[in-house]
């Protein structure tokens, strides 16, 4: 029974809930991370979404099962290597998905719509989608958007244009770094393993790498320009009201800009010198120089956001 209970858990991927920390970023750069109704709302969404998209992992090994036992790692899941029945799985799939649904429109009605948009188009990804060329990638990278939207739809708040942009550029660049990744790492089994690898030069990857990299970073620096404030009081640190308003309004959210350059070339570095990319996830809890680039960026943005501005 432990046994059992532990290739769930497994299945379940718990390492990857942390994706579902996105819920909270409308609720951060809307100045309202502190107000304990929303912050509460909005920590539900991330649960019930966590629920929502282990389902689909879930649902995933279930499809995935005979190319997974040719993966050098993936051979290893419960559902592939046989230590979790496919009847089991296919009951928690179902069961996941009715509470997780049920719970979402209970908390927003368009909440509800984007986990089952977000679940439809994922079960499509594991069927279908995987194997189209490009297709696969943006499937990806709209999962991540749809999480950020998730939390913005539970407080009705807004996400700015381009903030949006850069959610947009770094799940393309996380999606174009996840199949780099593979590639290096299954070498020789890469189009056994996954056909669509065939489609993918390394040169072309590379180039979209790039690409989407250089745009993840200029569409968070424009996002830095143009991030609103109120007329900061400076009420918690009031020396800094001797500054001119120059280096004041509008400014401050600057500081976080090398942090981001940083995290993103950090995270080049692991795909090109470690082979590692392929569940960025593990990459941020495994490498300390971008996890602590990662916290430094959130640490300064609430600092910006609630005791300057």
């Amino acid at each position: 029974m432990d046994k059992v209970f532990w290739a769930v858990i497994k299945t379940a991927r718990p390492q990857r809930w942390v994706r579902n920390l996105s819920l909270f970023a409308a609720l951060t750069f809307s100045g309202q991370l502190f107000d304990p109704v929303l912050f509460w709302r909005v920590a539900a969404a991330a649960a019930i979404f966590s629920l929502v998209s282990s389902t689909v992992y879930f649902f995933n090994d279930l499809i995935d099962a005979p190319l997974d036992r040719k993966h050098p790692f993936k051979m290893k899941r419960p559902i592939a290597s046989g230590a979790l029945q496919a009847p089991i799985a296919v009951f928690l799939t179902t069961i996941g998905l009715f509470i997780s649904l049920v719970l979402a429109i209970k908390l927003s009605y368009f909440f509800f719509l984007a986990c089952l948009v977000y679940f439809v188009l994922q079960a499509a990804y594991s069927l279908k989608l995987k194997h189209v060329e490009i297709i696969d990638l943006l499937v990806i990278a709209t999962g991540f958007i749809l999480r950020a939207y998730s939390g913005a739809l539970v407080i009705d708040g807004h996400i700015s244009v381009w903030f949006l942009l850069c959610v947009i550029t770094v799940s393309m660049l996380l999606a174009v770094g996840k199949r780099r990744a593979e590639l290096t790492l299954l070498s020789e089994k890469a189009i056994e393993v996954r056909a669509t690898l065939g489609g993918y030069p390394e040169h072309l990857l590379d180039i979209w790498v790039g690409m989407f990299g250089t745009m993840t970073i200029l569409s968070y620096v424009l996002f830095t320009f143009q991030q609103q404030f109120d007329e900061p009081s400076y009420r918690l640190i009031p020396l800094l009201l001797i500054l001119p308003r120059a280096l004041t309004v509008q400014k401050w959210l600057m500081i976080t800009i090398p942090v981001v350059i940083y995290g993103v070339m950090r995270y080049l570095q692991l795909i090109y010198k470690k082979g590692q990319g392929e569940v960025p996830e593990r990459v941020l809890l495994t490498d300390a120089p971008l996890l602590i680039s990662v916290v430094m960026w959130g640490f300064l943005s609430v600092v910006v956001l609630y005791v300057i501005g």
